[in-house]
């Protein structure tokens, strides 16, 4: 029997640089579903998209792409920058989410990794959630990286709606990357500073019963350290890391998408982590150096290279 097909349609000609002059012609593109098959690692990221401040897609895709693995994504929102910022354009993509989720349905696209992020409203929770029922496999994992809030205080507009809906997707999670207020909001415990080693295990122990089997708490401040606390099935593991300089924006996306991508290529949890906290550092210091603005990302680009050995 013949592979099914899928049918692309619709080319130009004309001259580009005269848009009077373009005329839509019938060309058809007929992708198999070997062809489908034939891929590199792939990794989608449901996340939004910022065209300048590098956060979110705009510095995990290249990330992950370095470490040469094939990277979609699945916009949230569209933004010209961060919120940071003044003046931006957003374009909130909640309503044409289904939509566009839809074809990667129809063409049976499988993705080895799924890497969320920033979710802005609860509805937008459970159209992950339906995502994640739709192509989760018993191959591939999800990593939530849950952007609720920081410093024990959640974000004003995360509702407790979005709380409780932030909960609902743990059992779909392998692997989730909170930071300690966040660990709180989703074990639903007041926030508490600690990094005492027991109460940090017992925390991920509660929020691993949920679902995920491997948690790391991030950016746990200790003086001129930053901890990042690992709970791999039961085993727990502490990484420190200098503090260097002021919080910068982007530093968690830049951190799940270098677990991401060496999770899947390597299948070690606590290595993951290990890689992303020095990647993460190298960035922070060539920030540093550079003197770029904390709210306009890790300045990783130098340090690309260094993903693809």
């Amino acid at each position: 029997m013949p592979s099914p097909q899928y049918t692309l349609s619709a080319s130009f000609t004309g001259n580009p640089a005269n848009s009077n002059s373009i005329k839509k012609t019938d060309s058809t593109f007929v992708l198999s579903q070997n062809q489908l098959e034939i891929q590199n690692d792939r990794i989608v990221l449901v996340n939004d998209v910022t065209g300048l401040s590098r956060c979110s897609v705009a510095c995990q895709l290249p990330i992950i792409s370095a470490m040469g693995i094939e990277t979609a994504f699945v916009p949230t929102a569209i933004l010209s920058i961060n919120t940071y910022h003044k003046d931006f354009f957003f374009d909130d993509y909640t309503s044409k989410m289904n939509d566009y989720i839809e074809t990667y349905k129809k063409m049976n696209i499988d993705f080895d990794g799924i890497c969320s992020g920033f979710l802005g409203s609860a509805k937008q929770i459970e159209i992950v959630k339906e995502f994640f029922k739709d192509f989760k496999t018993k191959k591939n994992f999800i990593l939530v990286d849950p952007v609720m809030g920081d410093h024990g205080k959640l974000y004003p507009t995360y509702t407790q709606e979005m709380q409780e809906k932030m909960r609902e997707l743990m059992p779909y999670a392998t692997i989730v990357t909170p930071n300690l207020t966040e660990l709180c909001a989703l074990i639903d415990e007041a926030y508490h500073e600690t990094s005492n080693e027991q109460e940090l295990k017992r925390m991920c122990e509660k929020l691993s019963q949920m679902g995920p089997k491997m948690i790391v708490v991030t950016g746990i401040s200790i003086g001129h350290q930053i901890l990042n606390f690992v709970y791999d099935y039961g085993k727990v593991e502490k990484i420190y890391v200098k503090r260097i300089g002021e919080d910068r924006s982007g530093t968690g996306d830049v951190i799940s998408a270098v677990i991401a991508g060496s999770y899947l290529k390597e299948q070690n949890f606590l290595e993951a982590v290990k890689k992303s906290t020095d990647f993460a550092s190298k960035c922070i210091q060539h920030s540093v150096d550079i003197d770029a603005h904390p709210h306009m990302g890790l300045c990783f680009e130098p340090l690309l290279k260094e993903l693809g050995d």
